[in-house]
């Protein structure tokens, strides 16, 4: 078996999780936006309880055919078609919640909190967020206000962008600790990806 193979498109940030021994085996596993399950081939391999949730029908059925192909015997109902705000899975069901090129899909302030409360609330106590979201750290100078914290990048993107001192904020709200230094890739013709890293307190 290829590394590919056994690791398949898994964000390098996330991966950089698994290698630290914060993501092991007997945990269980949400994706909440998981798209076609690019993060999760190695974790259901492995043999991890995975649940996730997409808006999107087909992107979900999909991740129920891998699923299904790896063998792994997993509920169907373990993979939803929901809303990261809207998620129907129990609260503290997960050890670890992974939201990966999602946030920055929000239309507000509002939009943006009643997601990240969606992933805080099925976290349990002392789990792990794992997050990668559009920023403007880097591309104060290269981004184009639209109204609130709305920018258009220079790949043509309209996005809600977070800046480090919003993160910073957000962790405070939720009563979390950083679990790493905030973390930004810088593509100053493109766009500039943010990881923030939070474990939840354990009372």
């Amino acid at each position: 078996m290829t590394i590919q193979e056994q690791f398949g498109q898994i964000d390098i940030y996330l991966f950089d999780q698994i290698l630290k021994g914060r993501i092991v085996p007997g945990m269980r596993v949400l994706d909440a936006g998981c798209g076609s399950g690019r993060n999760l081939v190695y974790l259901l391999r492995e043999g991890y309880e995975v649940f996730a949730a997409d808006k999107n029908p087909r992107e979900v059925e999909g991740l129920r055919r891998m699923a299904a192909a790896l063998h792994t015997g997993q509920a169907e109902g373990n993979f939803r078609v929901e809303a990261v705000e809207t998620m129907s899975f129990e609260d503290g069901c997960a050890d670890v919640v992974i939201c990966n090129a999602v946030l920055h899909f929000a239309r507000d302030d509002a939009h943006f909190e009643a997601m990240v409360d969606g992933l805080w609330r099925v976290l349990k106590p002392g789990g792990l967020l794992f997050t990668r979201l559009g920023s403007t750290v880097g591309m104060e100078s290269h981004v184009e206000l639209v109204g609130g914290r709305r920018y258009r990048s220079p790949d043509g993107t309209e996005r809600y962008l977070v800046d480090e001192a919003l993160l910073v904020r957000e962790t405070e709200r939720l009563g979390g600790e950083l679990a790493d230094p905030i973390k930004t890739t810088v593509m100053p013709e493109l766009r500039a990806m943010t990881t923030w890293v939070v474990r939840k307190g354990t009372k």
